[in-house]
């Protein structure tokens, strides 16, 4: 008896850590399954450039500085799998699709589990890096949904 609550424990604490692994893998993961909405939003999102305007200012700017921007340019940063510098990770240096849909490790690895990613996006998804304190900082307004998919 004891041998079977250890093995349903362990299993449980096997599924518990695959679906929170928090793993990011980068856009490119996503075009196999996702190719309309990966063509969209390489064509048309600014999100997709985004590491370029950072690239460009990284040497003006302190480490501290650089860091706050990577929180929004790049995917993952500071997480697992996720942005580390433009010549170790250069595949995540843009506003991919897991800046807003989450790391896709989990989804990707079960087939495409829809339970294991963010697919439906609302407005306070977009607020971490969409906020009143960026915009007014930087003088732009947020095209919050555009040119995505």
């Amino acid at each position: 008896m004891l041998f079977v609550a250890a093995f349903f424990a362990a299993v449980g604490m096997a599924s518990m850590s695959k679906a929170e692994s928090g793993q990011y893998l980068g856009s490119d993961s996503c075009m196999d399954c996702h190719d309309q909405e990966y063509e969209n939003f390489k064509k048309h999102s600014k999100k997709a450039h985004s590491g370029e305007s950072v690239k460009l200012m990284q040497g003006d700017l302190t480490k501290q500085e650089l860091e706050e921007c990577y929180e929004c340019h790049m995917t993952g940063f500071g997480k697992p799998g996720g942005f580390v510098s433009f010549e170790e990770t250069p595949q995540m240096a843009e506003a991919g699709c897991e800046t807003c849909h989450g790391p896709g490790y989990d989804h990707v690895e079960s087939g495409g589990d829809p339970d294991l990613i963010k697919g439906k996006l609302e407005i306070s998804d977009c607020e971490g890096c969409h906020n009143p304190d960026r915009v007014a900082a930087f003088d732009f307004k947020p095209l919050l949904f555009g040119g995505a998919h």
